[in-house]
């Protein structure tokens, strides 16, 4: 791999890796770290921990996904911690790429699916970073108290294996199965991903374009409660 000429280490309109407040976080994140894989294991768990999980933070408008805007904001969906993800790692001198699946969700809420229409999450999004020669899978999305709240392990990341959702949650009830592979990408597909998420979640865009959509943390409330 050529490294000066990897278009996996450029900074994009989405994966703004060159953003001031992007560079200063990643420098500050890896700041006792010496190798790629101990920088991409740091800034996999800052993103993990530090950005909150928001599964209804789905605005279409394209600047709300730019890793800059995703890291002043403090929290995102799945494909948003993504994108900071890469953005800090291509920072940090590792090659990273945006991969998409669709994925069945066993244990999301009555809530959600009703408002969904499904409990198929399409185009979840993951990072892959080229470490020790091969690419790498790295979900960030869960944060660690929603892991705990909900009874699911949390996915741990050590640069070497890839880190993706658990078939099962810690009671052995089935929490997230893989259904197809979108590929990956250089820069986040936006008109490919928002035309598939209005197709198949018109119901829960009304919502969000009404703003009757609560703050995900209720949702959860209500789904331990019964």
């Amino acid at each position: 791999m050529t490294i000066t000429a990897d278009p996996y280490l450029q900074a994009t309109f989405f994966i703004d890796s060159d953003h001031d407040q992007i560079v200063e976080f990643a420098e500050t994140t890896c700041n006792n770290d010496r190798t790629p894989v101990e920088k991409a294991v740091s800034l996999y768990y800052a993103v993990r921990d530090g950005f909150r999980y928001d599964p209804f933070d789905l605005q279409y408008e394209a600047t709300t996904l730019k890793a800059s805007s995703v890291l002043i904001k403090g929290s995102g969906y799945c494909v948003a911690k993504a994108i900071l993800l890469a953005a800090l790692g291509r920072q940090q001198g590792i090659p990273c790429r945006l991969g998409f699946a669709d994925v069945t969700n066993h244990l999301s809420t009555p809530k959600l699916r009703a408002w969904m229409g499904t409990n198929l999450f399409i185009y979840h999004g993951y990072t892959e970073m080229y470490l020790r020669n091969k690419w790498v899978k790295a979900t960030p999305a869960f944060n660690l108290s929603l892991c705990t709240r909900f009874k699911v392990k949390p996915l741990e990341f050590d640069g070497t294996m890839d880190s993706i959702f658990h078939e099962y949650d810690t009671n052995g009830d089935q929490h997230m199965e893989y259904v197809r592979e979108h590929g990956h990408f250089e820069d986040l597909p936006f008109e490919r991903i928002f035309s598939a998420y209005m197709k198949t979640y018109p119901n829960l865009f009304k919502l969000i374009a009404e703003s009757k959509v609560p703050a995900f943390e209720a949702t959860i409330s209500q789904h331990q409660d019964h």
